[in-house]
Order: structure tokens, then C-alpha cells, then sequence
């Protein structure tokens, strides 16, 4: 364990022993890319309540969390998760769903593709947020807690309640048609910028090497 995962989960044992400049950090650390993913779940002018209901299951419940970063992640995504769905249901809405994915149809990735390249690197800026609600709804939260909130497959699986190959499925699915949705924008010249020339690939990097199978 290194760099990041080490401090946070230094930070984590920290908070559940009440050290509250811990819990701060690890806050900090989680708090966008859970934000990130609850937007996937309800719409933009809820998603900051959701967050801080989770927040608050959080912290009551952190002296009973044993684990490390990666753990603490996909602990969080649950309960946000399961805060997003009863609000949902106190409202009244049915979440958007998709089909069940067969875990032998994986889509094939197209190698050096530049759309698709683009829409892994514009989720670590930004871009395409606000296209992942456009995505059916177990495409969209793989994506998110894949790329976004970094967890592999099964702890995706975990928080999703499936199987890690339908997790890989939907996180295929959704990145092409996050490629498509961007290739969309470009052709009829929305004013999106398009990401700069020579920008890091980290993001991409990540991305790719989360979602290969192994």
C-alpha cells in the first residue's frame, strides 16, 4: 500500500478512534468522488443532501469499519448508495434501469480509439458528468465507481449487489457510450472544450488498467 491508500487509511483508523482532524482528511479525500457518484443516482439538486445524509451514517457508524482504503471506499459507496435509493423511494421516483447484463458479453473495446480516449480522460476533469445521468443506470455507476471513486470489480460487485463480470459489462457499455455522447457533442460543435493537446493520460491510464480483464 502506498502514497494515497496509505494516508487515507491511516487517516480512517485515526477518525474511528475520534480524531476529528482525521476525519477531516479523510472527508477531503472521499467526499468529491462520492458526491461524483450519488449524482448518478438522484438529480443534481438533491445529490448534496444525499451526501450529507451519507456523511452522517458515516460518521456514527466508523467506530464498527475495519479495513483499509480501498474497504473504506466501497463502504462508503454502499451507504451513499443505499441513501440515494430511499430517497428516491420517499419521492416516489423508479430509478432508471437497464437489462441484466450477461457476464459472456463483454463489448470489446476499440484499441486507440480517440473518442474513447477522450471520455476516460474527460471523466477525471469533469466533461462528461453530466453525461453519465444520460447513461442507463447500471452503466452509469460502474463508470463512476470504477473510474471515479476507484474501485476494482468486485468491489464494485459489492456495492452494486452483482456479479463482478456483469460490473465489467456495464463498465464497458458505459464508456463507449460515453465515447458516442462525446463524438455527439464535437460534430455539432456545442462549445464543449475538447481536452488539450498533450494533456496527461493518467486518468486514461487508470481507467484502462481498472477495467482490463484478467
Amino acid at each position: 500500500m502506498q502514497g494515497e491508500d496509505a494516508e487515507l487509511t491511516a487517516a480512517v483508523l485515526a477518525a474511528r478512534e475520534g480524531d476529528e482532524c482525521a476525519f477531516r482528511t479523510v472527508y477531503r479525500a472521499v467526499h468529491p468522488r462520492l458526491l461524483g457518484y450519488v449524482r448518478t443516482l438522484v438529480p443534481e439538486a438533491d445529490a448534496e443532501d444525499v451526501a450529507s445524509e451519507a456523511w452522517l451514517q458515516i460518521a456514527r457508524d466508523l467506530d464498527r469499519f475495519d479495513g483499509d482504503a480501498d474497504r473504506f471506499r466501497g463502504w462508503t459507496a454502499r451507504i451513499a448508495r443505499n441513501r440515494a435509493l430511499d430517497h428516491i423511494r420517499a419521492r416516489g421516483r423508479r430509478p432508471a434501469s437497464s437489462p441484466v447484463d450477461d457476464d459472456n458479453e463483454l463489448a470489446v473495446l476499440p484499441a486507440g480509439s480517440d473518442t474513447f480516449d477522450e471520455a476516460l480522460e474527460s471523466i477525471g476533469t469533469g466533461r462528461t458528468m453530466a453525461l453519465i445521468s444520460r447513461l442507463p443506470r447500471d452503466q452509469a455507476e460502474a463508470v463512476v465507481l470504477r473510474v471515479v471513486v476507484g474501485l476494482d470489480a468486485k468491489g464494485a460487485a459489492q456495492v452494486l449487489g452483482k456479479r463482478p463480470g456483469a460490473v465489467r459489462t456495464a463498465a464497458h457499455r458505459g464508456l463507449r457510450k460515453l465515447a458516442e455522447l462525446l463524438d455527439g457533442e464535437d460534430a455539432i460543435g456545442d462549445g464543449v472544450p475538447a481536452p488539450r493537446a498533450g494533456a496527461p493520460r493518467t486518468v486514461t491510464e487508470k481507467a484502462r488498467r481498472t477495467l482490463r480483464e484478467t
